[in-house]
């Protein structure tokens, strides 16, 4: 079990004011890391930083927008004049928005190019640039674990989704690329791999899945008909998943997408 302890490490997860986010920094913060929590709300960030803390955990509340190169390179100095290193990075930034998503009236034909990209940019763009800022100083050091966050969405291809689907796929590509460039020019104590969600209540996705009295939608019945576990998963449901591959458990593994959704991935409808 030693293999899993992360103890002596340091995390930063970028969107760890979120569901998704903040539940796993919670998880990597009790498998013993020193955890950033990243983000743009900073009274937020704060917020779960301290619960770590009064946990028993050692936690940081970081302010920045993934897009913005220089707010990342000063949380990064922030960590390494703290704990003096950053051995882990999870990319959970994300989300879609309602301009990009083919629904009702909106169709293919009619969808704003700037809503489409801007979910692209978050998503995709919104990965990379935490790679490049964090992963210099793994490269640096030799080592470090990058955990980038996909979707469902990217492995079926789902209906209204366009814009969120398609950065998604590109963020499992790049997890790819990024794994093969990273060990073949920085060494083998470098890897990068992915988990992908199958479909858990977030702040966005609530009021698709579920009708305001808590009964599914018929979203989320179509969606619960095709998941053989017959449920929506627990954001905790992530955190075996993301310690593994923080941890020298899968030091052997890199470049792989690990599928967390209660076999939706599995099902073929019939």
């Amino acid at each position: 079990m030693k293999l899993f302890d992360l103890q002596g490490k340091v995390a930063v997860v970028t969107g760890g004011t979120g569901v998704l986010g903040s539940a796993m920094g919670r998880g990597l913060a009790g498998a013993r890391a020193k955890v950033g929590i990243l983000g743009r709300r900073e009274e937020k960030a704060a917020e779960i930083a301290d619960s770590i803390q009064e946990a028993g955990g050692e936690a940081m509340a970081l302010s920045a927008d993934v897009l913005e190169r220089e707010q990342l390179e000063r949380a990064l100095s922030a960590v390494i004049d703290t704990w003096g290193q950053v051995d882990i990075l999870v990319n959970a930034a994300g989300g879609n928005k309602p301009e990009a998503t083919i629904y009702g009236d909106l169709s293919f034909f009619n969808m704003s190019r700037a809503a489409f990209e801007e979910v692209v940019a978050l998503n995709l763009t919104g990965t990379l640039v935490p790679c490049q800022v964090f992963g210099a100083a793994m490269a640096k050091q030799g080592s470090g674990s990058i955990i980038n966050i996909s979707s469902m969405a990217a492995q079926k291809p789902l209906t209204r989704v366009l814009g969120y689907g398609n950065a998604k796929a590109g963020v499992e590509n790049f997890t790819r690329w990024l794994a093969v460039e990273l060990a073949q020019k920085y060494g083998a104590g470098l890897r990068v791999n992915a988990i992908a969600p199958g479909f858990f209540i977030g702040e966005q996705n609530r009021d698709f899945l579920l009708e305001a009295d808590g009964r599914y939608s018929a979203r989320g019945r179509q969606i619960i008909e095709h998941t053989p576990m017959g449920r929506f998963g627990e954001p905790e449901e992530l955190v075996g998943t993301a310690v593994w591959l923080a941890s020298d458990a899968s030091r052997f593994v890199t470049g792989v997408v690990v599928a967390v959704d209660g076999g939706f991935s599995a099902f073929g409808g019939v």
